[in-house]
């Protein structure tokens, strides 16, 4: 019995690719811990539009991955690709739009009270923990594709997909919450 916790499939290939994309996210993760850790400096630019084209970037992400799953369950492949290509592109412009806006003004407080703060700080926990999930199991559904390992590519994003879709719709409702009870109201 192997003590290998790889699949007995795993190619050097996919090894090599399982690094990087570990050293990757890693990175990815550690810049956003970086920016939202450290204290606002001043003088920075105006970006407090970014929050809404923020949540239209998710929104729209939210779209694609529904249409993407729609093309693929009706075999039209194409049209599957363009959909979770946009979808990916999108959720990217969305996390540079994040990453900027939270390094010139730093947090967003919520100004809701009560029951209303609890649900709040329930979906923005559960949308934190699992968007950190996000880059790196995309990344890795991509490379399945790409690899044509359907096989695994499928197992995958059959849990995948809605975490993704998750957190693309909770961050839409994490903007509305936002704007509807801002600190200080």
């Amino acid at each position: 019995m192997s003590l290998d916790p790889r699949p007995a499939s795993s190619s050097p290939s996919d090894r090599a690719f399982f690094g990087a994309n570990a050293i990757f996210s890693g990175a990815a993760i550690a810049l956003i811990a970086f920016v939202l850790g450290r204290e606002k400096g001043e003088g920075g630019p105006d970006l407090s539009f970014m929050p809404a084209v923020n949540a239209f970037f998710n929104g729209l992400a939210a779209l694609c991955l529904c249409a993407g799953y729609l093309a693929v369950r009706r075999g039209a492949l194409s049209a599957h690709r363009a959909c979770m290509v946009m979808a990916f592109g999108l959720s990217t412009l969305f996390l540079a739009g994040y990453l900027a806006y939270h390094y010139a003004h730093g947090d967003t407080r919520f100004g809701g009270q009560g029951l209303l703060r609890s649900a709040y700080l329930a979906i923005l926990a559960s949308h934190v923990v699992l968007s950190i999930t996000v880059v790196p199991l995309a990344l890795t559904s991509f490379y399945f594709a790409y690899r044509r390992a359907f096989d695994r590519h499928r197992r995958l994003n059959r849990w995948f997909l809605p975490i993704w879709l998750y957190v693309s719709v909770t961050g839409v409702v994490i903007f509305f919450m936002l704007r509807a009870w801002p600190e200080g109201a």
